[in-house]
């Protein structure tokens, strides 16, 4: 029997601004994105009953999106309004909530929001990220012991945890490279990818180190933009201007990270129970899978995730990918818009909005068979994911 909530909703609306140094307040970024979504899907400003928004990390506080984006936009009698953070994870939640609170009865078109500026004028794409590298906290007693050793920023947990995949199974640099270089491939076909230029496994070994084992090519981008989806029953999906894209599973897993001895936040992820949910309620499994879209802050999270969605055996992960089979032409195509490492970082909206381009049949050259499209979405030291699974096919 079919799971009451495979198929009830379905995406369809998708407005996107340009990515990269798009000095812009990330409301108006958000308003830019907001227009072309509600154009895109063919409704009005006051068809929108729902709104969930997602800073990025300019937050709250720092010029990011707030509450207030609802004034902002000239949204009125809404029957769904949340302001959300679960990292990266943020956008399929988004999506999650929008379709359990359309199921409700609670909302009709529900528009998820993501805008981030964190890029400035004359400062380098670092910077953005550095803050903590500049200036990290001094605690005192046991709790300085990170900082003294130079436990800070995103970078060093990612480092630290590629190692031990390295240390426990085998895993080389090549493997991660690989997974580089296949990305790089796809963002040569999409027009908003910031990075273009191919490159090769030397280029790759060529880049400088960040934290070892992670190069600067294995690291994601830092991007200005926003991108705003919309999520309506699929009823009235099927009648709207856009093929739809339906929302067939969903589901999360939150592991967190104890920092305590006989922890395996490094190796096991979130998506190992993310995974069993959404195939469960998509009635699906791994060889059913006929693209992915996967949060790539870094290339071992691409590596480590697919191991915890049962593409391959855990530990495995390196010997999988390394045919170059989830690059153009490859078995199992991954990031098709070039990911978060080379297109554009929009924390989870990257992996959901390619997905999104490739459930219409909309990604031109770098089109592939879209039957049934993993979306995933990873925060904190791969403490936080959720993943949604679509399709071009209604239930």
């Amino acid at each position: 029997m079919a799971h009451p909530l495979r198929g009830v909703a379905a995406i369809t609306g998708l407005g996107m601004t340009p990515m990269g140094r798009i000095y812009r307040s990330t409301n108006e970024l958000a308003a830019e994105a907001v227009a072309k979504a509600i154009a895109d899907a063919g409704l009005r400003k006051d068809d929108i009953d729902g709104l969930l928004i997602n800073a990025g990390i300019t937050g709250t506080t720092g010029g990011g999106l707030t509450l207030g984006l609802q004034n902002y936009l000239g949204l009125k009698n809404l029957r769904l309004l949340n302001h959300m953070n679960a990292a990266g994870s943020t956008a399929a939640q988004m999506v999650q909530y929008a379709t359990l609170a359309i199921h409700a009865g609670m909302a009709t078109h529900v528009l998820c929001v993501f805008a981030d500026a964190p890029l400035k004028e004359g400062t380098s794409a670092g910077a953005a990220y550095g803050g903590a590298a500049r200036n990290p906290q001094r605690p005192k007693g046991m709790a300085g012991l990170y900082a003294a050793a130079g436990y800070f920023g995103a970078n060093t947990p990612y480092a630290l945890a590629a190692r031990r995949h390295m240390a426990l199974y085998g895993t080389k640099q090549d493997h991660l490279g690989i997974i580089a270089v296949g990305q790089r491939q796809w963002a040569t076909m999409n027009p908003l990818a910031q990075m273009r230029e191919p490159i090769t496994l030397e280029d790759y070994h060529a880049s400088r180190w960040i934290i070892e084992p992670l190069h600067l090519l294995d690291c994601c981008l830092v991007s200005n933009g926003a991108v705003a989806v919309i999520v309506s029953p699929a009823d009235r999906a099927k009648d709207m201007p856009q093929p739809p894209v339906y929302i067939h599973g969903m589901g999360q897993g939150h592991p967190g990270d104890s920092g305590r001895a006989g922890s395996d936040w490094e190796t096991e992820t979130g998506a190992r129970i993310a995974a069993e949910t959404a195939y469960r309620m998509a009635g699906v499994g791994p060889s059913d899978i006929t693209c992915c879209q996967i949060y790539d802050c870094y290339t071992y999270t691409v590596l480590v995730t697919l191991e915890d969605y049962g593409f391959c055996k855990k530990g495995e992960g390196g010997p999988f990918v390394e045919d170059g089979k989830l690059g153009p032409g490859g078995s199992l195509p991954t990031n098709t818009g070039g990911g978060e490492l080379s297109a554009y970082y929009m924390w989870g909206m990257t992996p959901l909005s390619e997905g999104i381009i490739q459930g219409r049949g909309h990604g031109g050259e770098r089109q592939v068979k879209n039957d049934v499209i993993l979306v995933t979405g990873n925060g904190g030291n791969l403490s936080y994911h959720a993943c949604l699974i679509l399709s071009p096919h209604p239930a």
